[in-house]
């Protein structure tokens, strides 16, 4: 009963789980066979997974608003346009036709990119992605970034619009993830440098 509820609750937190948990048996051996580097980048990887969980968690407990703006933020960290000031603008409001926010693809602000930001748990379809992309024709927009804290139909995966609208999908995942590379909504508690002998200088005449 428990698994089921789980299961109907957070559909992509159980995926993610298993992925997770397969990656890290690829890296588990057993105790005696496992070299100290070895723990440490097992142990790495979990604490990894189990932030991403906790990221997905916050984040579905903040307000649509907030959510907006932080994926504003994040494309910001990632290099689009400069500063937040010069860069981009959340939307958030009634009216905005399906666009939750705009960023410039540059500094220059030569080119635009308008995003959809979900924070939902249930799974995006293809019908959502069809939405947006009709929202970007009517803006004249020819780049979309579809944004989500769960994840995609493989349908939704495989959808290409037939216009020269190029669009990038980011699951929840992937966000949480992007968010640790870039040091967005994180802070660093520890940090470990493993170092080894320097050959060359031990070298003998």
């Amino acid at each position: 009963m428990l698994h089921f509820i789980l299961e109907s609750a957070y559909p992509e937190y159980l995926e993610f789980i298993g992925a997770a948990s397969k990656s890290l048996e690829e890296l588990s051996t057993s105790d005696e066979e496992k070299t100290p580097e070895e723990s440490l980048e097992y142990s790495y990887q979990e604490i990894k997974n189990n932030l991403v969980i906790e990221i997905l968690d916050k984040i579905k407990s903040c307000s649509p608003a907030f959510f907006e703006r932080l994926v504003v933020e994040l494309l910001v960290k990632m290099g689009y346009g400069g500063s937040i000031k010069e860069a981009g603008q959340a939307i958030g409001k009634t009216g905005d036709e399906g666009i939750d926010g705009i960023i410039r693809e540059d500094r220059l602000g030569l080119d635009t990119i308008y995003i959809q930001a979900k924070r939902w748990d249930n799974v995006v379809g293809r019908p959502e992605l069809q939405k947006f992309v009709g929202a970007l024709a009517g803006q004249g927009a020819r780049k979309g970034i579809f944004i989500t804290t769960s994840r995609f139909t493989d349908q939704a995966k495989s959808y290409l619009p037939k216009n020269d609208i190029k669009l990038v999908l980011i699951d929840g995942e992937e966000l949480a993830q992007y968010m640790i590379e870039f040091d967005l909504g994180v802070s660093i508690v520890s940090e470990y440098k493993i170092k080894k002998i320097d050959s060359d200088y031990f070298e003998t005449e």
